[in-house]
């Protein structure tokens, strides 16, 4: 039997589990995050104060801990967006979207692991919180996840949400939703610590429109 044009590009089914790994990313990028904006100044400039309080420092460490996690179920839920997209995929969108979003979790875990290794090396006594070395660290841990690491997440939005309307894959508006929380990362002035809680709420919300999607098919199909 010939397949038409529809059924040859449709993509294969996304694995629930896949799918779902969207919302695992917002959950755990959400909690990291709010443990850290609560634990460290906003300011880059701050003289390091927090590390002398052990609550502070426990909260950034597991806000650091569960970092790893999100950026592997970030990397799933960009598998779980090109499944969705299959053959229709456009390789000039493709190449920005695959980009982004792997500078975006690698600008992150550089941030992570920076601030990690200063917090331990503070901790083990060998620099003081109020070192020049401190210093330099917080201020390039704040640049990299909050200029470069947003602008790219902005970036990923912005993109995705031009796959999701030339290819349909997305409602109208959730690209919308989309392009606005893209442009505002993208243009807001960063020292605003929450506006990065933007692009998880993104993610989440993308990811129960797939999920919402994907049990209705199964539901008419069966």
């Amino acid at each position: 039997m010939n397949k038409t044009l529809k059924e040859v590009l449709a993509p294969p089914p996304t694995p629930r589990g896949v799918a779902v790994s969207g919302l695992v990313f917002s959950i755990l990028f959400t909690i990291s995050l709010t443990l850290i904006r609560l634990a460290v100044p906003a300011d880059p400039t701050d003289p390091g104060a927090w590390i002398a309080v052990s609550r502070l420092r426990e909260m950034v460490r597991w806000g650091l801990y569960l970092v790893p996690f999100a950026g592997i179920a970030f990397l799933w839920f960009m598998a779980a967006l090109r499944s969705r997209v299959g053959l229709l995929e456009d390789r000039y969108f493709a190449t920005v979207f695959l980009g982004s979003g792997l500078i975006f979790v690698a600008m992150v875990f550089v941030a992570a692991s920076l601030s990690g290794a200063i917090l331990e090396i503070i901790l083990d006594g060998q620099i003081a919180s109020t070192s020049a070395t401190y210093a330099l660290s917080r201020r390039m841990s704040h640049s990299l996840m909050n200029v470069f690491g947003v602008k790219m997440a902005a970036v990923f939005m912005i993109v995705t949400s031009s796959i999701g309307i030339r290819t349909a894959f997305l409602p109208r508006w959730l690209v919308i939703v989309g392009y606005l929380l893209g442009i505002v990362l993208l243009l807001v002035i960063t020292n605003f610590a929450w506006i990065a809680l933007l692009f998880p709420l993104w993610v989440f919300l993308v990811s129960m429109y797939l999920l919402a999607t994907e049990k209705k098919a199964k539901a008419v199909s069966s």
